[in-house]
Order: structure tokens, then C-alpha cells, then sequence
């Protein structure tokens, strides 16, 4: 048995030898509460695409976890990740055209100046934390751009973005529920402000996303789904991210021969990314509801059964992926599930990718001799994987 909300000693630092027994030996995991562990790639995959039968809306799962009238209800069930069409189409559509190709790299630039000024500060250090220092300061400070929030009250969004994230573990404290409501809470009132400044003084919709959001026409936002969406890009954009460059540059201390790779033939970067979403995805777990009565492997699940879609198993699945606990930097095809996919398919990848790639070529480039040091520690969540700590010496 393979239980979510008591999980086996050392899950947080390896938990593929247990992703490797659901796969073999349960891959279709009942829970004590009744819901379902989903591990395999094809079962994934075909989850993914079929919005019918398995649905994103979670307010039947939500509302007795926060409260319907709780701040967490109201942002995860407006949220684009937890809604289907037509409300899913809707602020999907808002969110493609706020990312599109014109402001993305006009983004570019500034990430490259970013990036270079981070590794500046880093300079001289006997020893550097990772995470606060490099990979969760880059997604702030793009998303604060992309929302417009000036760069000296963004030191707040970190820890709201957690808090708020953290409240979507299988099991939470009453500390951690709290401090989830009231970061929504804080989080909606700062915004106020800014959203506005914005209504009197719009940006170009083109390459500014909160002014495109809020001025869309035809099938605008309401001002709930407003609110809960720029919360939801900060969240989405910051957590994964963060863990993206953490777990790249941890991989690449873990296997140096890749590193010199890298450093010897430094365009092999644009397939290595993936590569690195695939064997340590920052997002581990999805979820979708059951509308109909289903079978998979012999277990009978009933609609209305909330599914957990394992990630972080289905992309090291062999009977997808060859060697699949092998990093291979050029690998194609590779059609990880790091950004899930169908229709829910990440808004963010483009730029994720972009943030990603930029950040640890630079990286590399600035610091090839680099050394994690003691002290690394895990995020300890099991819906997302990285590092709430990553020294290391840089020479």
C-alpha cells in the first residue's frame, strides 16, 4: 500500500523507487479516502485528453478541504488549472493572446540582463544559497514584470506563492491552511491597487499581461476570476519555475560528465531543458474528477472519484521513455508529461522553457566548476519537487 498522506520514510529525497511499484505493482492505487493514484504514461496521456470523462473543476473536492467560503475556495476553483470549458476556454484564451510570441521575446532581453546581474551579486562568495540567490529570484522578478508590480514591493510574492501552493498538499495543518487564506486574502488586497493604476493607465495589450487581461474584449474576465488569475499566473509561473533551475543545476552537479557536455556544446541546452523536466518534473502530481463509473486494472472507480496523476512516475515510465532513468541531453522524442497535456497543456511553458534554458546556460558559462555543498534541503511537498535550499561553492 502506498499511502499519500503517510508517506514511506525518504519519499521526499528519492521517491522514484515507490513511483516504480505503482507502476509494476499498483496502477491504479486506491487511497483510504477512496481516490486513485494514476502512475502510468499511457493512462496519463490518455486522461490528459479525454475532458469528457475526466474533468479539472474540484469544487466537490475543494469545498470540504477549505470551505466554500474560504479565500483558498475561491482562488483554486477560479484558478485556470482547476476549471473545464466553458470557463477553462475562456480565460485560457486571455492568457494565450497575453503570451504571445511579441512579448515573449521582447521579454528576452531583459531576462538575459536579469540572469547576468544575479550572477554578478554571486561573485566572490565563498558559498551561495541557490535558491534564493538564482532560481526563485528570476520568476519573481519576470512575473512581477509581467503583471507590472513595481520591483520594490515584490518581496511578499515568494512567500504568498508558497503558502498559497502548499494549501494543495494531501494533507495540511491548521498553520498551513491559515497562512494559505490569508496570503489569498493580502495577495487580493495588494492587487487592488495595481489592477487599478491599470485601468486608468493601460499598457500596450501586446506585451503588457495584465493589461490584456484586463481589457480584453469580447470574453473578458470577471473581476473574481481577475483577481484569482493573476494570483494564479504568480503561482504557476513562480513554483515551478523556481524548481526548474534548482533541479537542473542539482542534476548537472549529480552527473558531470553531462555538465561537460553542456560546456563543450552549449546548444545541446535546448533539448537538455526538457530533459531535465522530464527525470525531476517540478509539478509531480495532477488531479481530474471521474464523471462516470471506469475500470482501470481490475479497480472499480466510481464517478465522482478524485484521480491523482503521477508525473513524476509517468515521465520515467519504460514503456515510454527508453532508459528512462538515464539522462540523456539530446533525447527526441521526448514527450514528457512535465507540463501536463490536452487541453490543460501549461499556458507557461514557452516561457518557461525560455527562463530555463537561459538561466542555467548562463550558469554554466558564468560558474563551470561549481559544487553543491551540505546542506541541501528538500521542499518536502509531494505535489511538487525541489529544493527549499541549495548552497554551494561556486569555483
Amino acid at each position: 500500500m502506498f499511502d499519500l498522506t503517510h508517506l514511506p520514510d525518504g519519499f521526499h529525497q528519492n521517491p522514484y523507487p515507490h513511483y516504480k511499484w505503482l507502476r509494476e505493482e499498483a496502477p491504479a492505487c486506491v487511497q483510504p479516502d477512496g481516490s486513485v493514484i494514476v502512475s502510468r504514461y499511457v493512462d496519463l496521456d490518455r486522461i490528459y485528453r479525454d475532458t469528457a470523462t475526466y474533468i479539472s473543476d474540484k469544487k466537490a473536492v475543494f469545498g470540504p478541504k477549505y470551505g466554500e467560503n474560504s479565500p483558498l475556495f475561491e482562488h483554486h476553483t477560479n484558478s485556470l488549472v482547476f476549471n473545464d470549458p466553458p470557463l477553462h476556454t475562456r480565460v485560457r484564451k486571455v492568457m494565450v493572446g497575453a503570451m504571445n510570441p511579441r512579448a515573449l521575446a521582447q521579454m528576452e532581453p531583459g531576462l538575459e540582463l536579469l540572469v547576468s546581474k544575479l550572477l554578478d551579486d554571486m561573485a566572490g562568495l565563498a558559498e551561495v544559497e541557490l535558491i534564493d540567490a538564482f532560481a526563485g529570484a528570476i520568476p519573481i522578478e519576470v512575473i512581477g514584470n509581467l503583471l507590472g508590480i513595481p520591483r520594490d514591493e515584490r518581496e511578499p510574492l515568494r512567500d504568498w506563492s508558497l503558502a498559497i501552493l502548499g494549501a494543495l498538499e494531501p494533507q495540511l495543518t491548521p498553520e498551513q491552511e491559515a497562512l494559505g487564506n490569508q496570503s489569498v486574502t493580502d495577495f487580493k488586497a495588494y492587487l487592488r491597487t495595481i489592477i487599478e493604476d491599470r485601468r486608468a493607465n493601460p499598457g500596450d495589450p501586446n506585451t503588457d499581461v495584465l493589461t490584456r487581461l484586463i481589457h480584453t474584449e469580447g470574453d473578458s474576465l470577471t473581476e473574481v476570476e481577475l483577481y484569482q488569475n493573476c494570483i494564479f499566473i504568480l503561482n504557476a509561473g513562480h513554483e515551478t519555475t523556481t524548481n526548474l533551475i534548482g533541479n537542473s543545476l542539482a542534476l548537472l552537479d549529480q552527473h558531470r560528465d553531462k555538465r561537460d557536455e553542456i560546456l563543450q556544446n552549449p546548444s545541446l541546452i535546448n533539448t537538455a531543458v526538457d530533459e531535465f523536466l522530464r527525470l525531476e518534473s517540478p509539478n509531480q502530481f495532477g488531479n481530474r474528477l471521474t464523471t462516470k463509473d471506469i475500470e482501470l486494472y481490475g479497480v472499480h472507480v466510481p464517478a465522482g472519484t478524485d484521480l491523482h496523476l503521477c508525473m513524476g512516475a509517468a515521465n520515467r515510465d519504460p514503456a515510454q521513455f527508453k532508459d528512462p532513468d538515464d539522462m540523456q541531453l539530446d533525447r527526441r522524442p521526448n514527450k514528457h508529461l512535465a507540463f501536463a497535456g490536452g487541453a490543460h497543456t501549461c499556458v507557461g511553458l514557452t516561457l518557461a522553457r525560455l527562463e530555463g534554458r537561459i538561466a542555467v546556460s548562463r550558469f554554466l558559462e558564468r560558474y563551470p566548476n561549481y559544487e553543491l555543498t551540505s546542506g541541501a534541503l528538500s521542499g518536502g511537498r509531494v505535489r511538487f519537487r525541489g529544493f527549499a535550499r541549495l548552497p554551494a561553492k561556486l569555483a
